[in-house]
């Protein structure tokens, strides 16, 4: 009886191959600089630059585990998902764990989840799957139900209250009903009125900011946050320490930075939360414009790669969820450089890749994941 004896090397060639290079060298370079930055955010709390690689590490068995799984059961998952995240949603509406004043956790015995997570990855294999299934003869009612689809899980979201995943699950579902073609002429007019609305409140933002004035539509916790956005001076030990403190940090980063380990406000405890929503202005203070851009640069190559993937994706459905996907993880970036900044309101959205936290490192890597079988599943359609 003869054997064959596969070498380590061909082994090791095999289940890289599962993955799309490029993306993954990308993704690879942006969690060294995460490591690297990590060290410095955390170095008061070594445990937790151990447990942000243990993430990091996490996010890449995920997406080495998803992308290696044949696209057509991705899309065959994509009903019972959204199914179970809708369930689970109103399991947390009728008897959901508060905490902080949010009921967003359900409580499963032996262990406790965020549901709202899962309609990140769900939404938008959902509408990919609604979508492709109706191919070549969509007409407006299927644009309708489709909303409908995206709508209502985004308000159980929204009521917990938890604006940030809000967002993201509503950009994510978004993205595939615009390139699904949702016709541009009915989203112009919401562009309008938000531009309105925004162009309003920078008029008249000291007056409807007064404590006498309820807005009806948000929770007051959320207007606090839209008025320290526009003025974080108006309370700068409070609501607006958070924001005037990380733009201090980026600020005083110049050019070239003050140096690896050599940031006053992180170091002297000035930056909130420094490890995850505002770990941006920790990199920005130590490693400057210059740093700023090559990061930035690391998630336009990413995001960049994504879309040209999906754009030679064999299916609708591969180029419809791909493609909505790598947009999410721009959202991610857009949003809390924006909010690091002061450009944006501060709704608690982790910098992909580079914030702690579990949940959104196996988010991403699910997220990547499904991208990567998209490009596997091209190669093996062209093999």
């Amino acid at each position: 009886m003869a054997f064959s004896i596969t070498s380590p090397f061909v082994y090791i060639r095999r289940n890289i191959d599962v993955f799309d290079r490029p993306l993954l060298l990308i993704t690879l370079v942006l969690m060294a600089v995460s490591m690297i930055t990590m060290l410095s955010a955390a170095a008061d709390f070594p445990s937790r630059t151990e447990a942000h690689a243990r993430n990091l590490l996490l996010s890449l068995g995920l997406m080495w585990l998803v992308a290696r799984i044949p696209v057509p059961w991705l899309s065959q998952s994509a009903l019972p998902l959204y199914v179970l995240g809708l369930i689970l949603l109103i399991a947390v509406a009728l008897f959901g764990d508060v905490s902080k004043g949010a009921r967003r956790w359900l409580h499963l015995g032996v262990v406790r989840i965020q549901p709202s997570e899962l309609m990140k990855i769900a939404m938008p294999l959902m509408l990919a799957w609604f979508f492709a299934k109706r191919e070549g003869q969509l007409r407006g009612k299927d644009f309708a139900l489709a909303a409908a689809l995206l709508l209502v899980p985004l308000l159980l979201i929204i009521r917990q209250p938890d604006l940030g995943t809000g967002i993201l699950v509503f950009a994510a579902g978004g993205f595939v009903l615009f390139m699904a073609g949702f016709s541009y002429r009915l989203i112009v007019p919401v562009i309008v009125l938000f531009v309105l609305l925004m162009s309003l409140l920078w008029f008249f933002g000291s007056s409807w900011c007064s404590p006498e004035v309820q807005w009806v539509v948000l929770h007051d916790y959320q207007k606090q946050r839209v008025c320290t956005l526009l003025d974080p001076s108006r309370d700068p030990l409070g609501k607006g320490f958070h924001i005037l403190q990380s733009m201090i940090a980026v600020g005083s980063g110049g050019l070239w930075g003050k140096g690896w380990f050599e940031g006053t406000q992180t170091h002297l405890e000035f930056i909130p939360e420094r490890t995850t929503d505002f770990v941006f202005a920790v990199f920005g203070e130590e490693w400057g414009l210059l740093g700023n851009l090559l990061l930035v640069s690391l998630y336009a190559a990413m995001v960049l790669r994504g879309l040209d993937i999906a754009r030679r994706a064999s299916t609708l459905f591969e180029r419809l969820a791909s493609a909505a996907l790598i947009l999410m993880i721009f959202t991610y970036a857009f949003v809390n450089m924006g909010m690091v900044t002061g450009v944006l309101p501060v709704v608690g959205v982790p910098l992909p890749f580079m914030s702690y936290g579990g949940t959104a490192a196996v988010t991403l890597g699910l997220g990547l994941g499904i991208v990567h079988a998209a490009a596997r599943q091209r190669r093996l359609v062209q093999t």
